[in-house]
């Protein structure tokens, strides 16, 4: 899975983009580097990259700014790198779009660690999720453009989602009537298991519901399970392409 692989590490600190290219390279990746974001969006003209290890403290644009950009216009998967393991931080980061984090100081095999682990579930995606022929999917009056990425109301108007929102709706719209804990949506999501303190999943929920008009209190949309996890709870229909 992992041979010939491209990372690209986007860091202003020349001694970590050197441990790092040094360490993935000799374990099976091609490593490219990049130290800003101009850099980094001259690698990707010029070079496929599988995954983007990216740091959130640039200079000039910073990692969530450059986080957000790239998923208007590509799927790569990115790793931020955070100086601080504050949850705002991460948090911030995956509603960027981010696929995982990773807090500074950190080890390379830990890096390497979420790296292959990123790279399985992007190359080996679940059944359910490999849906390539279908365009939109409908549910309760609402549509998500799979080509857009754009979710839109009953009366046809853009509702904006972030990368991580976007993904978490399509992994309810493909598991409808079916409860999913938080386990289950980190990893098919994000690819990683949660932790007791990890809150993302209900912040992502709670968004999710906002932008829905899902009233919190009673949901009859994604609902909460007691002890169990969420359920989409409402029919869903897709629309193929062509």
């Amino acid at each position: 899975m992992d041979t010939n692989s491209h990372i690209l590490v986007v860091d202003d600190d020349r001694e970590i983009r050197t441990l790092l290219a040094e360490y993935l390279d000799a374990n099976g990746f091609r490593t490219l580097t990049a130290t800003n974001g101009a850099d980094m969006r001259k690698v990707l003209d010029e070079t496929r990259v599988d995954l983007i290890v990216l740091d959130l403290t640039l200079p000039g644009e910073d990692g969530l700014t450059l986080c957000r950009n790239l998923r208007a216009q590509s799927n790569v998967p990115v790793i931020m790198l955070t100086a601080r393991g504050e949850p705002l931080d991460r948090i911030l980061g995956l509603e960027m779009g981010a696929d995982d984090y990773l807090a500074k100081p950190f080890e390379p095999r830990e890096l390497f660690a979420r790296i292959r682990s990123v790279l399985r579930r992007t190359l080996a995606l679940p059944p359910s999720m490999m849906r390539p022929e279908a365009k939109t999917m409908h549910f309760s009056g609402w549509t998500l453009d799979l080509t857009a990425r754009h979710l839109l109301n009953p009366e046809g108007v853009v509702v904006a989602l972030s990368g991580a929102e976007f993904r978490m709706l399509k992994v309810f719209l493909d598991h409808p009537n079916r409860i999913l804990n938080r386990d289950q949506l980190l990893e098919l999501t994000q690819g990683r298991e949660a932790d007791p303190f990890d809150r993302s999943v209900d912040i992502q929920i709670s968004r999710l519901r906002q932008k829905l008009g899902d009233d919190a209190r009673t949901p009859t949309i994604i609902k909460t399970i007691r002890n169990e996890g969420y359920v989409l709870a409402t029919a869903v229909t897709s629309e193929d392409a062509g």
